[in-house]
């Protein structure tokens, strides 16, 4: 075995090696095999086969190569690591084929240079040793160097090239002559086209730069030694042709050019020639050339230089307004000037040396697109001309460099940065950017919605991946972020502020509503069945599908909530990004129950937080003044108690979870059993976290849970009981921690009401658990509290409420003390209804207080002048009267609820601070309760329904437009409609004990009415009360017994109000006296109390929602399934709730004949369902119009031809005839009319048009010719209105014409709104002329509509106005057509038309004789029919 060479051998040991293997014989380890050619055939094919080269040059050719290179792209596919594992037993040679790449990637055929031409020299010889060695200084002498590097043997091989071509090159003085010469003289070497302009000269070294040579082309592309010839010979043909040409066709030429050519190729070209535009003193100096010899060449005389000069001046101007004007840049613009000494600083390349040069100032473009936005690092909003140092890091070398800040495109380019700082700084500056944009800092700035625009470009899941990263800057920088982006800590607050009003505890979910992406066929599914199939929809859905329409649903769907608990528990950040984790979830819980349910599902998520924020016991140092927290783990947070508390308004189940798996029940009892001041912590935290602790209780024992502790706490709450006067003395002068002991008694109270409630239910829930103790189903067992044990609550809330009650006249203290004041009486309402319910109680002794709380404390209290001011301030901050104090903010999204509050409210507002709708609800809900115990107490509280300012309210509160819905405004509304509905309340006891409140009864029933279409989901309950006692209660219709039926007779009589006659058109059926408008009115108003079973029977689809309304308004906790309320998507009722019954019937008719049932006869209760539907309808119309404003006068034709379309011939029934002719009178007074707009959409409705057509195919078969039906197919065919709608009668339904049979005297629409203006669609002019010539259009059978063909058909025969040649064609053959007719009676109709009369038999009046004009006309176009045979017209 021969041993390997090792270090240090010599030669001589390598030949030595050499000669024993050969000596051995040994096989060699690589054998070389030449492979067979398999496109020349076998390996005996020789070199000798292969052609022999052009010119006999030497080729190196490689076997078995292509001629053509294989494509290198796409490149070889990427193999995993595995692939790098190699056995022992593997042949080397194989591994190396399998990785082999073809080598043409690297060889390819190596063809010997052309040396022929050139010539041989001998070296020179010198007398030294060696070859002279060149210094740097001398090459420079030698020869210029151009624009490029190039190496010292390129540099002197460029000189040597210069110095053979001098020879061959004019002298100086023959430039000259030939440039003096004058344009004629000029040949084509000579011509000024190539003079060089300052700043445009091409000086390379390797180029004698004369007009001889191009400037552009060099040829050296060709790839052969004549590639300069062939250039030069270009350049002098292109010479010549310019020589010959004039200057206007050279600059037409250069216009054409200019506008084919790309402006970058342009710019490039341009380059080329300028590329050393500075140096106006570098020519070579083999030329020896004067410096006036040089000025001379840079200012041409004439010619075409001149000429192109000023072109390119003028492209010029043109990019260099794109460029802002750049100036060129010299040696004085830098701050540093080069020395030719330093290495590679020979050329002085500028434009790689312009970002060393100063600025230039910003200034404003004045364009008429708005300039990018750019901020500082704090978020604020840069303004475009502003001038900011350059110290501040707010300049860059990106676009707009003279401008400081940065833009939202640079700042999402940064947070992906690799450097970890610019991730961080880009997070940072993006949250503050949106934290100031929400704040509506921006507004009035920029253009658009800086957050929409975010969101669109993926901002959220930028911040989501950021969230994910390992470093803990970016990671707190991407948390700050999205806690700008999701989190109003205004909105928390004014939600905690209304948490103890009335019914404050309960709020609306933050689930946007997305009515786009519900679609039409989940119509007909319930509620639970919906909800199911949007959750499958959503977990299919993409992530950015999701968050598109719900940024919390989107990141929930991240698995948000398992990076936030990794966060808090394995990262461990500081406090401020730990609040910030907190506030996020506590958005998120506010989002729904499945949102809550989804955070207690998170592994550790609740156990981190109640175990590392809501301890029980922490480092006492964190209580000192001045300490400064590193570390928010393990102490505890008014914040994380926040959060369980939200969390608990998800549900009960989540509420029962949180007390008994997470152990919140002895935390609760940890932090209410010791005082604030005794917390080891700062003051107001401490304070926060009482007040958190009590809400927390307080929603637990919402749902009846957590009330066995009252018994344990009782001593601290009667405690905090006993304090709660003290507050009267340190609340003269305002402070946070007083506000903050404020809103701590109002939980106190808040959590007492609930209690109280809980053990009014006690003795229901054992009776019930009593009588169903047999049956052994499931029973909700009493709560763990009875009612002596909150009976001796009630002395210690009255005397509080007595005490601050007299503090009412001074104004700074009641301010602070009116929420305290407001929960008392919500409480003292809450617990006299209980008491009242118990059988324990002496009724007489509950009355006897009632009777002292009136005397002693109300009546007082309502004689106050402070109160009296308060009545005055409901119509300044209520949000029906004032919509802009609760629309939504400048960046509200879509996919992000808020309530805009940020910035915080005006004091004036419903929510602000001197609103006196908490106060007064709480104090209408008092009254209401003691007037439902006692009713003998209804007189005494007459005076409230008196005061001025409540009816000033209430009167403008009704007449104002529907409120627009939105999360901002719903929540707010919601507490003003529950005044109203306690002032509604109040009415309806007093309307049969109050002789006086007679005058009131009108204003009462439009509010209610006006309330019916507004109230919102979660109120079931109080549109159920209002339906019942208020909205058709006879009591509230004075008009009804005060002489209202006589009164429309009377108006219909003297035709009051209507410039027209109220017609009613007959019936088809069988004749019969027809009842007046009064008659009818009376019926109605005697009928009102099954109109009210036929409506609330028509609601019973909003039992189920009733129930769980019903259950928190009345106070059983133990029914109370979740603290949100359903989701808004609209009032609970629609404005058209009066046409409801007959909106359903036809629904179910449709639906039933469209899966193929016939109903063939009609059921009682549909006539009078239909019947009573009308009379409700009459009723309001007539003494309530305005309360159906709010309805489209289109719509509520749309709902009345349900009527016809429901059930066959129901419209011949005749109540049903008779009150659909008096309300169609109604609808075709000249107001209605002028209100009547088809063409608008419609709400409930997809489309008129069909509609429309399915009253005609109606009409068609079961109209029986009915004058009313007609009525309501020829209502829409007026002119104004759409002409498809008459196109659909004339052209595909014109066998209705002959059973369209209206009298014009029972017709109620004027016909001038049919006929005018004149009908200018030729199409339906077409079908006019053809129904009237065919017979199919007759004035016996149609009347109205013959009446508006023949007049429609006259004006355009004899119009002479210019028009398009179709349509004067068209007339003048429907003219002579018309001189033709057989008919002489619709000849005489369509000549001698002449205008509208109503009282004519025929419905128009006729000329005697044509007018000279017309008849004029007529003779011109029937002479051009038939010039031979002229008709004479006798007149």
């Amino acid at each position: 075995m021969l041993s390997r060479p090792k270090p240090g051998e010599s030669e001589a040991d390598l030949i030595h090696f050499q000669n024993q293997f050969l000596a051995a014989r040994a096989s060699p380890a690589v054998k070389i095999v030449k492979k067979a050619d398999k496109r020349k055939g076998e390996e005996g094919s020789t070199d000798a086969e292969r052609p022999p080269l052009q010119d006999s040059k030497d080729v190196v050719m490689l076997d078995d190569f292509p001629d053509v290179l294989p494509a290198l792209t796409p490149g070889p596919p990427k193999k995993s690591k595995s692939a790098s594992v190699h056995f022992e037993d593997e042949d080397p040679e194989e591994r190396l084929e399998s990785h082999d790449r073809h080598i043409t990637a690297v060889f390819s055929k190596i063809i010997e240079r052309d040396t022929s031409a050139v010539e041989v020299t001998m070296p020179v010889p010198t007398g030294d040793p060696f070859p002279r060695t060149f210094h740097r200084s001398e090459i420079k002498s030698e020869v210029k160097v151009g624009s490029g590097r190039k190496s010292i043997f390129a540099q002197k091989m460029a000189a040597r090239r210069a110095a053979e071509k001098e020879a061959t090159a004019p002298s100086a003085a023959e430039c000259v002559q030939v440039r003096s010469a004058p344009r004629d003289a000029l040949d084509p070497e000579g011509s000024t086209e190539e003079a060089p302009r300052p700043g445009n000269r091409d000086d390379k070294a390797d180029d004698f730069f004369t007009t001889q040579r191009p400037c552009i082309i060099t040829g050296e592309g060709l790839g052969s030694q004549k590639s300069e010839q062939e250039a030069q010979a270009i350049h002098k043909e292109n010479l010549e042709k310019l020589q010959s040409m004039s200057q206007e066709e050279i600059l037409q030429e250069q216009e054409k050019l200019l506008a084919q050519l790309d402006p970058s190729l342009v710019a490039f070209l341009k380059s080329r020639r300028g590329v050393n535009a500075g140096q106006k003193n570098e020519l070579k100096k083999e030329q020896n050339r004067p410096e006036e010899f040089v000025e001379s060449l840079t200012v041409p005389q004439h010619g075409v230089g001149a000429s192109l000069s000023i072109q390119e001046s003028d492209l010029e101007e043109s990019v260099r307004k794109e460029e802002n004007m750049k100036m060129e840049m010299t040696d004085d613009d830098l701050p540093v000037k080069p020395k030719k000494e330093w290495i590679h600083m020979d050329n002085v390349e500028f434009e790689k040396l312009e970002w060393m040069k100063d600025l230039p100032s910003p200034r404003q473009k004045k364009t008429k697109k708005g300039m990018q936005a750019r901020f500082s690092l704090k978020g604020d909003l840069i303004p475009a001309d502003a001038d900011l140092p350059t110290h501040l890091g707010l300049h860059h070398h990106g676009e707009e460099a003279e401008r400081a800040g940065y833009s939202l495109q640079e700042l999402f380019h940064l947070s992906r940065s690799q450097v970890i700082q610019q991730r961080t700084l880009a997070l940072q500056v993006l949250g503050r950017i949106v934290q100031k944009a929400r704040a509506g800092e921006f507004a009035s700035s920029l253009k658009g919605s800086i957050l929409r625009l975010l969101l669109d470009a993926g901002f959220l899941f930028l911040l989501r991946f950021s969230l994910d990263d390992a470093v803990d800057n970016v990671m707190a920088a991407s948390v700050g972020a999205l806690r700008a982006l999701l989190v109003s800590l205004d909105d928390e607050k004014y939600l905690d502020w209304t948490f103890s009003w009335y019914q404050g505890m309960a709020a609306f979910p933050f689930v946007p509503n997305n009515e786009e992406e519900e679609e039409e066929e989940e119509e007909e599914l319930t509620g639970t069945e919906k909800s199911q199939n949007k959750k499958l929809k959503d977990e299919n859905k993409p992530d950015p599908d999701v968050a598109r329409y719900d940024v919390v649903k989107g990141l929930l769907k991240t698995r948000i909530q398992h990076r936030l608990r990794y966060i808090l528990e394995v990262v461990r950040p500081v406090p401020t990004v730990v609040l910030d984790i907190l506030h996020i979830l506590t958005h998120i819980a506010r989002h729904s129950s499945e949102a809550c349910s989804q955070l207690l599902d998170c592994p550790r998520l609740i156990d981190t937080i109640v175990r590392e924020f809501i301890p029980t016991q922490w480092d006492p140092h964190v209580a000192e003044p001045g300490c400064l927290l590193t570390s928010l783990h393990g102490v505890a947070c008014s914040a994380a108690m926040k959060f369980i508390r939200v969390l608990a308004s998800g549900g009960r189940n989540a509420t029962a979870r949180l007390l008994n798996k997470f152990e919140m029940k002895s935390r609760l009892i940890r932090f209410i059993a010791e005082d604030p001041q005794d917390l080891l912590l700062p003051k107001e935290e401490a304070i926060r976290l009482s007040t958190e602790a009590f809400r927390l209780w307080a929603v637990a024992a919402g749902y009846g849970q957590a009330c066995d502790i009252y018994r344990d706490l009782y001593p601290v709450l009667v405690r905090i009981l006993q304090s709660l006067p003290e507050l009267l003395s340190s609340c003269c002068e305002k402070n946070p921690v007083r506000e903050l002991s404020v809103q701590r008694a109002t939980a106190v109270i808040t959590l007492l009401m609930h209690v109280t409630q809980t053990a009014g239910c006690t003795v229901e829930l054992q009776a019930k658990l009593s009588s169903n103790s047999s049956e052994g189903s499931d029973q909700i067992p009493p709560p763990p509290v009875a009612w002596n044990q909150v009976s001796g609550l009630q002395p210690f809330i009255e005397t509080g409420l007595k005490k601050i009650l007299q503090e009412i006249s001074q104004t700074e203290t009641w301010q602070t003390l009116q929420p305290l004041t407001t929960t008392y009486m919500i409480y003292l309402g809450v617990y006299y209804r209980a008491c009242s319910q118990q059988p324990s109680v002496n009724p007489i002794d509950c009355l006897e207080e009632l009777e002292r709380l009136t005397s002693e404390v109300l009546q007082p209290l309502l004689s106050q002048p402070a109160i009296h001011s308060m009545w005055d301030l409901l119509r300044p901050c209520s949000a029906l009267c004032n919509p802009l104090s609760c629309s939504p903010g400048p960046e509200s999204v879509l996919s992000i609820i808020s309530l805009s509050c940020t910035g915080g409210k005006p004091p004036l507002n419903l929510v602000g601070s001197k609103s006196p709708f908490p106060f007064l609800t709480a104090l209408l809900f008092l009254i209401n309760s003691i007037t439902h115990i006692h009713k003998g107490l209804i007189s005494k509280y007459s005076s409230v329904l008196s005061f001025g300012g409540l009816k000033d309210y209430l009167h403008q509160s009704w007449q104002t437009g529907p409120p627009s819905v939105t999360p901002s405004s719903a929540w707010m509304l919601r507490h003003e409609y529950h005044l109203q509905y306690f002032v509604l309340a109040l009415a309806k006891r007093m309307v049969g004990t109050c002789p006086d409140y007679r005058q009131h009864a009108s204003l009462h029933h439009c509010v209610a009415l006006a309330l019916l279409s507004r109230l919102l989901p979660g109120s079931e309950h109080l549109a159920y009360e209002v339906l019942l006692d208020l909205a058709f209660n006879p009591e509230f219709l004075p008009e009804g017994k005060t002489g209202g039926p006589e009164a429309a007779d009377f108006s219909d009589i003297l035709h009051l109000g209507t410039s027209a006659k109220l017609a009613q058109p007959g019936s088809a059926a069988a004749a019969s006296s027809k009842p007046t408008r009064g008659a009818l009115l009376k019926e109605s108003y005697q009928n009102l109390p099954v109109i009210r079973s036929c409506y609330l029977s028509h609601f019973v689809h909003l039992q189920p929602a009733l129930v769980h309304s019903q259950a928190s308004y009345e106070g059983r906790n133990y029914l109370i399934q979740s603290m949100l309320l359903p989701e808004v998507k609209g009032p609970i009722l629609p404005s058209d709730w009066p046409f409801f019954p007959l909106i359903s019937l036809y629904n179910k008719v449709t639906n039933a004949e469209t899966r193929g049932a016939v109903l063939n006869s009609l059921p009682l209760d549909l006539v009078n369902t239909v019947t009573w539907n009308l009379q409700w309808v009459l009723l309001l119309e007539t003494w309530r119009a305005k309360t159906l404003q709010s309805i489209p006068t289109a719509a509520k034709l749309a709902r009345l031809m349900c009527v016809f379309l429901t059930g066959g011939d129901l419209f011949l029934e005749a109540p049903i005839h008779c009150y659909t002719a008096a309300l169609l009178s109604i609808y075709c007074q000249p107001k209605a009319l002028d209100s009547l707009n088809l063409d608008a959409p419609l709400p409930g409705l997809a489309s008129f048009h069909d509609l429309y057509i399915s009253l005609l195919e109606q009409f068609e078969g079961v109209s029986f010719g009915d004058p009313l039906f007609g009525v309501f197919v020829l209502l829409p065919l007026q002119k104004r209105f759409n002409v498809h709608l008459r196109l659909s009668v004339f052209g595909e339904h014109t066998s209705i014409l002959r059973a369209l049979g209206v009298p014009l005297h029972q017709f109620p629409v004027p016909l001038e709104r049919y006929t005018s203006p004149p009908e200018d669609n030729l199409n339906l002019l077409r079908l006019y002329f053809r129904t009237l010539v065919t017979g199919a259009l007759r004035h016996t059978w149609c009347p109205v509509l013959y009446v508006v063909a023949v007049a429609h058909v006259n004006s355009f025969i004899f119009s002479q106005d210019s028009t398009t040649q179709e349509a004067d064609a068209a007339r003048k053959s429907m003219l002579r057509k018309t001189w033709l007719l057989v008919d002489e009676t619709l000849k005489k109709h369509l000549l001698y038309y002449r205008l509208l009369n109503a009282e004519s038999p025929l419905g128009f009046d006729l000329y005697e004789q044509l007018p000279p004009m017309r008849l004029k006309y007529l003779q011109t176009v029937i002479q051009k029919e038939n010039k031979e045979n002229t008709p004479v017209l006798v007149s």
